[in-house]
């Protein structure tokens, strides 16, 4: 395999996914690594060209499978997913345009139509990518944003695509990545309560995740990775001083990876102050954080940079990849910019790295499938 196949969804139809999608799309070097196939709405991607600057020249294959797909530049393949009435789509950013046209109770209506809309199509987007994959008609998928909200005003009571894939692909134990160059973090838990999150942090868990760990880097290649393991109290508990998570199950897990052989240079929980600047350093190759915001932030800080002097971001980087699946999942690490969606102006760096991580994997698993 030198290209493989990536079904991108096209994320939420009312955010930045298809504008995003069309960035990506109009660059050949795209092309040149990948056969890229958009998941979504024929008429909401030719909506993005409109819109995009310098992407007028483009054009929309509108196929109901693969093999149906050119993989040409100058071309986006849009697998279509019938549900979607761009008609019917509502733009955050127009609001103040319908109120001069119909009552603010019609209006709110209108939006509400828009929102099950929206959550009901990126939802189906992320089901049949799935099933495209489990299918083995793509070599991989990546995700754009979509809303929690909205999927679940749809119907589809999920945290998130995490949760989704875990279901649709029959898979208990998963975790979360997220990467940025040389800092990638994974989680003992991610959408639950700070309080449940203490509460999760458990032996069996943790080696689990460990394990999650290892083998992620090791599906990009690398052949040895190098673990920490974050502790979740200040100073890593002090001894028990702040708390006993870190004896009573984090090291008892750590002790466990090692007896398997699993490469953890500390071998010890490494206090959360430090781990990161630690890795970013060259230390680690992958963090085992104990929760949510305990990952992300290092990472979104890494990753985000906003120009004041300019009012916008200059960039919009990080992957969030799903590890512990049958299949291989990459998506953007950040929302549906729905404030700014629709008007061309979205940042496209995050679903590029998606893309090139999922590309690694891809290979890598099928050099290691010879």
């Amino acid at each position: 395999m030198t290209k493989p196949i990536l079904g991108i969804t096209m994320g939420d139809p009312s955010g930045n996914g298809p504008e995003l999608s069309v960035k990506v799309l109009m660059k050949p070097a795209t092309y040149e690594r990948c056969k890229p196939i958009i998941v979504g709405d024929a008429a909401a991607i030719q909506a993005a060209i409109d819109v995009v600057p310098g992407a007028a020249g483009l054009t929309v294959n509108r196929i109901s499978q693969v093999s149906e797909a050119k993989f040409a530049y100058g071309t986006i393949d849009v697998l279509e997913v019938p549900c979607f009435d761009i008609a019917k789509r509502r733009y955050k950013k127009d609001r103040a345009m319908w109120l001069e046209k119909f009552t603010p109770e019609e209006v709110e209506r209108q939006y509400d139509e828009s929102r099950k809309m929206c959550g009901e199509c990126a939802f189906q987007y992320v089901v049949k990518v799935i099933d495209l994959a489990m299918r083995g008609q793509i070599n991989a998928t990546v995700t754009n944003a979509l809303n929690k909200d909205y999927i679940n005003m749809a119907g589809h009571h999920f945290s998130g695509h995490t949760e989704i894939y875990a279901q649709y692909t029959g898979t208990e134990k998963y975790s979360m990545m997220l990467a940025h160059d040389r800092l990638r973090v994974v989680h003992v838990s991610t959408h639950v309560s700070l309080r449940e999150a203490c509460d999760r942090v458990k032996k069996d868990r943790v080696l689990d995740v460990i394990h999650i760990a290892d083998a992620g880097c090791k599906a990009l290649g690398i052949q040895s990775p190098r673990i920490a393991v974050a502790g979740l109290n200040p100073h890593c508990g002090e001894d028990g001083l702040f708390g006993r998570e870190e004896i009573e199950e984090i090291q008892p897990a750590i002790d466990a990876a090692l007896k398997e052989g699993i490469h953890i240079p500390d071998r010890a929980p490494t206090p959360p102050d430090t781990v990161f600047s630690k890795a970013l350093g060259g230390w680690y190759d992958i963090v085992v954080a104990m929760y949510h915001d305990q990952g992300h932030i290092p990472l979104k800080v890494k990753g985000f940079v906003y120009n004041d002097e300019l009012k916008k971001w200059d960039a919009v980087a990080g992957v969030n990849v799903t590890l512990g699946l049958p299949i291989i999942r990459a998506s953007v690490d950040h929302g549906t910019g729905e404030g700014h969606a629709g008007d061309g102006s979205a940042n496209e760096l995050s679903l590029e790295n998606a893309m090139d991580y999922a590309i690694r994997m891809a290979l890598a698993k099928a050099e290691s499938a010879q």
